[in-house]
């Protein structure tokens, strides 16, 4: 049983506090982040580089280097985010787009879930990046990933875990 007050309501989500009731009646009470979920694409060039992008992220003051990917709209298939996604940020096309594997991001306090897909057979174009978007789009030999993996130059959670997902079982299967 639980009770759900809205804190804060924005364009892409909203922040609940929930009060859940375990089996001896006791009362605890959460702030919730709800989130309509998103998409994280593994772009791999015909010659197996990884296509990333540095993005800067206000809320961590820094230009991570990540996976592209994006909120989905309401009710929109999360195949057609990973799509429109991967057309705007890198300006890339793929003739194959499939689901990989579906993680939450930070289960504790958000219900974000992070639908990953691999995107293969791509064709270069123009990025459609949104007005607040700083993006830079970088393919990277799979050798240089692994290493700023090692070194910490890659940070971002999604990106780790899609790289390494890849990297485990996906790449020389």
């Amino acid at each position: 049983m639980s009770e759900s007050e809205i804190l804060l309501q924005t364009r892409l989500f909203r922040v609940v506090q929930e009060t859940h009731r375990t089996g001896d009646g006791r009362a605890h009470v959460y702030q919730i982040v709800r989130h309509p979920g998103a998409v994280t694409i593994l772009p791999v060039l015909d010659d197996g580089r990884i296509c990333l992008i540095e993005n800067f992220r206000p809320a961590v003051g820094q230009t991570l280097l990540e996976l592209p990917a994006g909120t989905r709209e309401p009710d929109e298939d999360p195949a057609e985010t990973a799509r429109r996604e991967l057309i705007e940020e890198t300006g890339y096309r793929a003739e194959r787009i499939e689901p990989i594997n579906t993680f939450f991001m930070s289960p504790g306090i958000l219900s974000e879930e992070m639908h990953m897909f691999l995107a293969t057979r791509l064709t270069p174009g123009e990025q459609d990046l949104q007005g607040d978007e700083q993006i830079t789009v970088r393919e990277t030999p799979w050798d240089e990933v692994i290493r700023m993996i090692r070194d910490g130059r890659i940070r971002d959670s999604k990106t780790l875990v899609g790289l390494l997902y890849y990297g485990s079982f996906l790449r020389d299967a």
